[in-house]
């Protein structure tokens, strides 16, 4: 490799530069160099009482790595001292702006088991939840993360109702309450395409039951219509969605029953599958809900 500073470099005027001035821009270039390279480097760590704040700095910056190698050692070694739970807690934080939900999960049910009377223990239960909702899954798949999740920031409501992280997790309650909502709608819908109304009615119900404070509940009852006109309950199936009509006119939900009600007057009844073929029905997951009027639907018969 050819020295920067034995480059013949050619001045605006057309001139080569000057050996001295070639080697000013090279103390130039290789001190941005070092300007650059230092933005990654970790600081100087002179003892452990600044530690947790030269880490908050860092996270504040969402240097999230260098926040975890400024942590990780101290959240083990400097057990007994006084900002120990701190620094577990920023730890915690840090993991989660990587995105290493494992990782925040262990720091966090750390606080929750070891300084349960820390000042961050109530924010540690918050971002437990979201340590365990980072590791759930779309509603396609298995829900046991998006279930934990729920059940971890239920607790924190209501144990830590003043909380500032109270209305968030309101908001991250409702956000799994729908995501389990349609799984079972989408369950039941499968139920459907395959003529299985029986079993297809039993997650419907499910969600009516169970999720009526969701999105998901307009969804649940036009496909339980579907279910009972095809069982041969078609006319109590068409009063359902008359009401519907009449009660979210205008609106998405009322929109969707007129349409299905149409198509459905000219249905006749096909009877249950299900009595002629034997398969099995996935057991329905059925956390406690609080049912309020449906919000909308995305149904499509």
């Amino acid at each position: 490799m050819i020295p920067f500073t034995t480059l013949p470099l050619r001045s605006p005027e057309g001139g080569f530069l000057s050996s001295r001035l070639r080697t000013a821009l090279a103390a130039c270039a290789l001190a941005a160099l070092a300007a650059g390279c230092g933005a990654a480097v970790v600081p100087s760590i002179h003892s452990d009482t600044n530690r947790v704040a030269v880490a908050r700095g860092l996270y504040e910056r969402r240097e999230f790595t260098l926040a975890v190698d400024v942590l990780s050692s101290y959240a083990t070694t400097g057990t007994g001292n006084a900002d120990i739970d701190q620094a577990v807690y920023l730890l915690g934080l840090s993991y989660l702006g990587q995105k290493d939900w494992v990782n925040a999960q262990a720091q966090f049910e750390r606080i929750a088991r070891d300084y349960p009377e820390s000042d961050s223990a109530a924010a540690a239960m918050f971002q437990l939840g979201e340590a365990m909702f980072g590791q759930s899954r779309p509603s396609d798949f298995d829900q046991e993360f998006t279930l934990k999740a729920l059940q971890q920031w239920e607790t924190y409501v209501r144990t830590s109702p003043g909380d500032p992280y109270a209305r968030r997790a309101d908001a991250r309650i409702a956000e799994c309450r729908t995501r389990l909502a349609r799984k079972l709608w989408r369950s039941g819908d499968v139920y459907v395409k395959q003529k299985l109304y029986t079993a297809a009615k039993l997650y419907f119900a499910d969600v009516i039951n169970e999720y009526a404070d969701t999105p998901v509940l307009g969804d649940a009852i036009l496909g339980n219509a579907v279910a009972d006109a095809r069982l041969g309950k078609r006319d109590s199936a068409l009063a359902v969605l008359r009401g519907l009509e009449q009660q979210f006119s205008g609106q998405p939900l009322g929109i969707k029953a007129a349409e299905l009600r149409v198509k459905m007057e000219k249905w006749p009844a096909e009877g249950d599958r299900s009595k002629r073929r034997n398969r099995p029905i996935e057991a329905p997951v059925q956390p406690a809900g609080s049912p309020v009027a449906p919000a909308g639907t995305s149904y499509t018969p």
